[in-house]
């Protein structure tokens, strides 16, 4: 059957599809719930995934006004306290123009489907530049050329040339006025910041308009093949489910290949979205 015409593509359902057609099909066409924990220990997992929720927050909070202190003194994990005394020291606010917008979530139509991103952060220089900040938590520092063929770093960007407009005194951003910053709490001095240009643009409204096609082909056909990548399986909720096996595996194991989601306390409010005509 066709694929609803209500369903929305982001970050996450794409990255999903691009690791592994049949995790998509099986989390965002039939919402299958499986039981099968992504990585072991689990209570280890749940603590990490639990901490960069928080951390998330505390920086919204700070965004949105509240003494920094004031959230310090909330704090009684140590390790969470270790990352925000890391932030707060690095300051990556305090470099960024005074315009920002903290957990904003941006829509448009794209492919005849909606397509979505929730930015951790922008920072506005209103006609000149705008920046994509988004805090990462992760144990590793991924590799460059691994980080910028992921989705978030096509899709974020290029979903502000499509339609940023009303970001910008509704004036159309050119690609050349956006750069999209990783800032990692582990490693504060070793951020990762990608340039945006029109041919990167072009490349990225391609490569996903790629994947959304293939997309409708292989729902139409039911043909959602398992990844080819049998790594992936170990992180997987629902390894045991395509029979590749039943121990997860493990957080020291864990490397650039296959990061666990960090934010997925952070869901998107569709009553909330800005809406963009294109």
């Amino acid at each position: 059957m066709p694929l609803d015409a209500n369903f929305h593509f982001s970050q996450y359902n794409l990255q999903d599809y691009v690791d592994c057609p049949r995790r998509f099909q099986l989390r965002h066409l039939l919402h299958l719930e499986w039981p099968a924990v992504q990585t072991g220990p689990v209570i280890e997992q749940e603590k990490r995934m639990e901490r960069g929720t928080h951390f998330h927050r505390m920086v919204q909070q700070v965004v949105n006004g509240i003494p920094p202190e004031a959230i310090t003194k909330r704090i009684i994990d140590p390790i969470l306290l270790d990352w925000w005394t890391t932030f707060l020291e690095a300051d990556p606010l305090g470099k960024l123009s005074e315009r920002q917008l903290t957990e904003y979530t941006l829509s448009a139509s794209f492919a005849g489907f909606r397509i979505l991103a929730k930015y951790d952060l922008l920072t506005i220089e209103q006609n000149r530049k705008v920046t994509i900040m988004d805090w990462k938590t992760s144990e590793h520092r991924p590799k460059t050329d691994w980080l910028i063929q992921r989705v978030q770093s096509r899709l974020y960007p290029m979903l502000l040339v499509l339609g940023g407009e009303g970001l910008n005194e509704s004036k159309a951003w050119r690609s050349n006025q956006i750069e999209m910053k990783y800032w990692f709490v582990q490693f504060p001095d070793d951020a990762e910041v990608i340039h945006y240009n029109q041919e990167r643009y072009e490349r990225d409204r391609q490569f996903i308009n790629d994947i959304i096609e293939e997309i409708i082909t292989a729902n139409e056909a039911n043909n959602f093949p398992l990844t080819d990548n049998p790594k992936r399986c170990d992180y997987c909720q629902y390894r045991s489910y395509c029979e590749r096996g039943l121990a997860a595996g493990t957080l020291e194991a864990l490397d650039d290949t296959e990061q666990l989601e960090e934010e997925e306390a952070f869901k998107i409010d569709f009553e909330q979205i800005g809406e963009i005509a294109f």
